[in-house]
């Protein structure tokens, strides 16, 4: 197995990216080799200062294009055709790897993945997928911000993506899909809602649960969570802000008490970087969205679970599930 990372992706490239490549060698099985993709003068200077990096499992891809934030997601092929991005999605696209990672613009990200993985046959729009904490097992909210507007039966899609997802990665047997939405009962919120909880409802291949309010979210009411990525985005970075205040509170007030056993379990159940990236779900490849800000454990974790998705067919999973669907 070869996974690509794009070097060159975080806000303190190449370091975050190569410290997080060191670690997912040493930590995580042996069964993968990773290309780190990006200027190869930059890379091999940084690869220096680790000194013992493994040769045999750690190689470099040259490419000596950036896409730097706020670049045109729609432009990257065309003008950035020799980034990292675009150079490290071709690899996979090509089949020389199986996965690609990346902390670079979500937008360009997506855009380029779209581009030249191509969608899945029966996916009209890809989406992202994303683990959300709760008081018992993380979630899965899909779309985390691929699709701001969205059709019902966009939504039935989402949710057998985050089914299958749940299933292969998460290992929930037969997964509890519920939907986002401002009341219980099944005639609430805009007509978006009202159709798509009817599709979910009559769907045989799911486990409806109904819609999921705000507030039962973080109870654990469901396993995967479907929403569109307007809602599903702006409660991404809520949901991310009030973890990240919790954690600084925390660690503020209980100066001294961090290393009990109890308390480092709370921050890494709040800790985005423990969850790893945010694969592009539907299509055909492996793509997985890292923050710009990532931490070494976090392109680590991102790793992590790129080889999780190859390992368990979750893409060759998804085509034979929704290529057999008829619309619902």
């Amino acid at each position: 197995m070869r996974i690509v990372v794009d070097g060159m992706g975080t806000d303190r490239a190449p370091g975050i990216e190569v410290a997080g490549a060191f670690a997912a060698l040493r930590e995580l099985p042996d069964d993968f080799d990773i290309v780190l993709v990006g200027d190869e003068t930059l890379l091999r200077g940084e690869l220096e200062r680790h000194g013992d990096f493994p040769l045999e499992r750690l190689h470099v891809e040259h490419a000596p294009d950036r896409v730097i934030p706020g670049a045109a997601p729609a432009s990257v092929l065309r003008k950035h055709p020799d980034s990292s991005i675009v150079r490290g999605l071709r690899l996979h696209q090509e089949g020389r790897a199986d996965a690609f990672v990346s902390a670079g613009s979500t937008g360009a990200v997506m855009a380029a993945s779209l581009f030249i993985l191509r969608p899945l046959e029966g996916v009209d729009r890809p989406a992202i997928g994303t683990l959300l904490p709760t008081a018992k097992q993380p979630v899965l909210m899909v779309d985390a911000g691929a699709n701001v507007d969205c059709k019902p039966h966009h939504l039935v899609q989402f949710a057998h993506l985050g089914h299958i997802y749940a299933q292969d990665l998460m290992g929930r047997e037969e997964p509890r899909i519920g939907l986002l939405n401002i009341g219980e009962e099944p005639e609430k919120g805009d007509e978006l809602s009202v159709e798509a909880h009817q599709r979910l409802a009559r769907d045989p291949g799911l486990l409806f649960v109904g819609n999921i309010e705000g507030r039962e979210i973080i109870r654990g009411h469901c396993d995967v969570l479907v929403c569109d990525g307007f809602c599903g985005n702006v409660l991404l970075k809520f949901y991310e802000s009030v973890a990240q205040y919790f954690m600084t509170m925390l660690r503020r007030r209980l100066a001294g008490l961090g290393d009990r056993p109890e308390l480092q379990e709370t921050f890494r159940a709040l800790d985005y970087s423990e969850y790893g990236g945010a694969p592009l779900l539907g299509v055909n490849g492996v793509s997985i969205i890292c923050h710009g800000g990532s931490s070494p454990k976090a392109i680590r974790n991102a790793i992590r679970v790129a080889a999780q998705s190859v390992r368990s067919s979750m893409v060759e999973h998804i085509a034979r599930d929704l290529s057999s669907k008829e619309p619902v």
